[in-house]
């Protein structure tokens, strides 16, 4: 058997395009755009000064705009001051109706005035007597209220001191016995307990006299440092009402 032949004919593309002939060409060719016409230079300047200057048609159009808006503001201007005008009329209309009925109740008051002056006087004590009633009130209740939180701190503390008192006296109590029933054995008479039970509330007494002694010498303390801070209030109050009183004359 003998080989397939796939061998394929060459065909020359310049030979079949000159086998074909010259093709027709649509639209402008080359040489059309070539040989297009073309200004001058002196047309091209003229170009170039008008495009700086500007349309004619435009800048009139400008001109007419800017005019119109001139004159609406001339209006909006006269509306404006016209308003202002009559508001301003008005206004001293009203002036002119207060005064006259100023002047004609000033003649009517005038009797009364004397007899509102005094009422106005008295309301004016009555008012300053019951704000200093407030302020002595405020005041009071202030200290009041200071001297109940310190009671109220210092019984809590006196207290807890006597908690801890009593809780310190069991606790010797207490070693006291357990040494008495080490030391002294059965056999030996009631009499050296009852003694060594003396002389322990003797110093117990000793040292709660002392603290009850501490205890007064700090409350007099405290009480001393409040009055001092009270006379230094008062002192300073009555330079103040002192010195309104010179300003005022």
């Amino acid at each position: 058997m003998g080989k397939r032949d796939n061998r394929v004919a060459y065909m020359n593309p310049i030979a079949m395009a000159r086998w074909r002939g010259p093709t027709q060409s649509v639209g402008p060719t080359i040489q059309d755009y070539l040989n297009r016409p073309r200004p001058t230079w002196e047309e091209v300047k003229k170009q170039l000064e008008n495009k700086k200057t500007g349309s004619k048609a435009l800048a009139e159009f400008e001109e007419k705009m800017n005019e119109n808006w001139k004159k609406e503001l001339e209006k909006s201007r006269e509306k404006l001051l016209s308003g202002n005008e009559s508001s301003s009329k008005k206004r001293e209309r009203k002036r002119k109706k207060k005064k006259k009925s100023c002047r004609s109740s000033s003649s009517s008051s005038s009797s009364d005035s004397s007899s509102s002056s005094s009422d106005s006087e008295d309301e004016e004590k009555k008012q300053g007597k019951k704000r200093k009633k407030k302020k002595n009130r405020s005041y009071k209740s202030s200290q009041s209220s200071t001297y109940e939180s310190e009671s109220e701190s210092k019984e809590s503390v006196k207290k807890k001191k006597k908690s801890k008192d009593e809780t310190e006296k069991e606790k010797d109590i207490r070693s006291l016995s357990k040494k008495r029933k080490k030391s002294y054995p059965d056999d030996k008479p009631l009499s050296s307990e009852s003694s060594s039970e003396s002389d322990y509330e003797e110093d117990v007494q000793a040292k709660k006299k002392r603290r009850c002694e501490e205890r007064e010498q700090a409350k007099e303390k405290v009480k001393k440092k409040k009055k001092k801070k009270q006379h230094k209030k008062r002192s300073k109050k009555k330079k103040k009402k002192s010195g309104s009183s010179h300003k005022s004359r």
